[in-house]
């Protein structure tokens, strides 16, 4: 499997070979059935690569976390995400870590990114979820977290995605971040384009900080 990065194709990471989590195959018959139900359209499939990070976009409304579930589940996906360690406490810390969640303590010192970025290090298989949108509130900046997480532990990011328009979500490509955050981006900008969320005057522009200068035109390479 390639994937698609601005500028051409690059193989992907040796890993072992995908896998259902005990989530999905529990649940994801009936997430597929209650999609199907409301008329939603599950598109793409889960990657091959072992470690990614994964956004979703757009955010515009609390339905969007649901879908994504559901999606995850119905494709065989079940990201893990970071809380604050003292959400992990007794007697709910064993459950949380079940459903995915990975504690960080706020309290240590070091770099948030590096801290996340280690966790990719550390294990065999990890899809971490960072939510690139702080807010449902339309806002100048995307949270470039995702992308300093997914450029220091060289893992490439997955897009995916809600378009509410259309009834359709689901996983996109991956792409593996190259440092210039104005082609990286076009390439997102260009994989997003003309998707709109249930409320589509919440939608913000899809941009970090840092990129200068107005976003390029034309479709990245893929």
């Amino acid at each position: 499997m390639s994937i698609p990065k601005p500028g051409g194709p690059v193989p992907p990471s040796p890993g072992p070979a995908p896998h259902r989590t005990l989530w999905a195959r529990l649940f994801g018959p009936p997430a597929r059935l209650l999609l199907r139900l409301a008329g939603w359209r599950v598109e793409g499939t889960v990657p091959e690569e072992p470690k990614w990070v994964l956004i979703a976009a757009p955010h515009t409304s609390n339905w969007d976390l649901v879908l994504m579930l559901l999606s995850g589940l119905a494709l065989g996906a079940w990201p893990s995400w970071v809380g604050k360690h003292t959400l992990f406490r007794f007697p709910f810390g064993a459950l949380l870590r079940s459903l995915g969640g990975i504690p960080i303590d706020r309290r240590s010192r070091g770099n948030r990114v590096e801290q996340l970025a280690a966790l990719f290090s550390s294990r065999e298989r990890l899809v971490l979820a960072i939510p690139p949108e702080g807010s449902r509130s339309n806002l100048s900046y995307w949270k470039s977290g995702f992308y300093w997480v997914a450029r220091t532990a060289n893992v490439p990011i997955c897009l995916a995605f809600l378009d509410f328009p259309r009834r359709r979500a689901g996983l996109g490509p991956l792409f593996r971040p190259t440092g210039d955050l104005r082609v990286d981006m076009d390439f997102v900008r260009a994989f997003y384009a003309g998707m709109k969320g249930r409320f589509p005057e919440k939608q913000g522009p899809i941009r970090l900080e840092g990129e200068g200068g107005p976003p390029a035109t034309g479709r990245p390479a893929s």
